[in-house]
């Protein structure tokens, strides 16, 4: 485990014109304070008793852990962890599975739904889809 800086242009709060206070500091940022291991970087947000550290992967930011007194936690489960690393490889793992879930679990848009949306915001294959479309005749009434 290795504590690194590097030089980048701050972070500055757009908002705030003249003003030179840094918010959320990237982990290229000279002044952040970034612990770096395994393959993830850790850069200092804020707190004493519980300091917050985002996480990121490459150049990725996965969630964030937390050193406490005694442990470092994740907030995606209840363990308490020893090490930092293992808060991020939880954290990692977690955000992982969550990803594999979500894409297992979206489904296409219906035809109905594709009508609601803007024509110009349909994708090739969802024109395919509305051509082909044949919509059932529902609640009618004969006169």
């Amino acid at each position: 485990m290795t504590q690194s800086t590097a030089s980048n242009p701050p972070l500055l709060d757009p908002g705030l014109g003249d003003c030179l206070e840094k918010i959320l500091l990237p982990p290229t940022d000279p002044s952040a304070e970034v612990i770096e291991i395994s393959g993830y970087k850790l850069v200092y947000v804020n707190g004493a008793c519980r300091r917050n550290y985002r996480v990121y992967k490459a150049d990725s930011m996965i969630g964030v852990i937390f050193q406490h007194i005694t442990h470092w936690s994740n907030g995606v489960d209840s363990l308490r962890y020893a090490e930092p690393v293992d808060a991020v490889v939880g954290l990692d793992d977690f955000m992982n599975v969550a990803r594999i879930l979500t894409t297992a679990t979206e489904r296409p848009p219906t035809e109905e739904e594709l009508l609601d949306k803007e024509f110009d915001s349909l994708t090739t294959e969802e024109w395919e889809r509305l051509k082909r479309y044949v919509p059932q005749a529902k609640h009618l009434v004969a006169a």
